[in-house]
């Protein structure tokens, strides 16, 4: 082999030994990276968190334009035989492993809300009382006409129960239906479906976003695109 040869070998071997290098690092971060980022939020969970989503559901465009908000569904956390779950108002009112939970999302996104006064609000004894004041829901159908009784219930009007039946708080202003943006074809066509000509207008609704904006809650975490 000609010293040529012998160099141009040489250089390719280095070439290939540096890509090597430069590729396994790469990945190596990327990996450390998509793992703090998908699990980021799940250590700072606490009983008594708001978690909020984008639901895949029929429903979620109409409320999403309605309420001018791309979070359409919510639930809150808690903790059952050592495991993190979310209870929610959904078909029916059930609890959801939290990880479940934020997979069922689009895009995985998800945004966990606290009680600005967590520490002191929310004892055990607290959060005790939450629970069993959530316990007659589990099991009720979800309410897609959001009307505000017990018979059955939606995702945000479950929460707002809860908290107010725990803790007296009331997370988020409660409006009227006529309060919504009900002009976009969509809505209009969810709304024709449910309610034919006669659409409550003065009923009693707690949204999803209303409880996002809530002064009383902060930010610990979000996750997903």
């Amino acid at each position: 082999m000609s010293g040529f040869k012998k160099v141009l070998l040489s250089v390719l071997l280095l070439l290939a030994l540096v890509t090597g290098v430069v590729l396994a690092a790469r990945n190596n971060l990327t990996g450390k990276h998509l793992t703090k980022k998908v699990s980021a939020g799940i250590p700072a969970v606490q009983e008594g968190d708001i978690i909020f989503q984008v639901s895949e559901s029929d429903l979620s465009t109409a409320i999403q334009l309605a309420t001018h908000s791309k979070y359409s569904h919510c639930g809150i956390i808690f903790k059952r035989d050592d495991q993190w779950y979310v209870y929610e108002a959904l078909q029916p009112v059930r609890y959801t492993p939290l990880q479940q939970w934020i997979n069922r999302g689009q895009r995985r996104h998800f945004v966990l809300k606290r009680l600005k006064d967590a520490a002191t609000v929310l004892t055990p004894e607290v959060i005790g009382r939450m629970k069993t004041a959530g316990k007659q829901y589990n099991g009720k159908d979800y309410d897609a006409y959001f009307a505000w009784s017990d018979t059955r219930i939606y995702c945000s009007e479950l929460v707002w129960k809860i908290y107010k039946a725990g803790t007296g708080l009331e997370i988020g202003e409660l409006q009227t239906m006529r309060d919504f943006d009900l002009s976009s074809p969509a809505v209009k066509k969810i709304m024709k479906t449910l309610y034919g000509d006669h659409v409550p207008l003065e009923e009693r609704i707690i949204s999803p976003v209303s409880m996002f904006s809530s002064p009383l809650l902060v930010t610990v975490a979000q996750g997903g695109n």
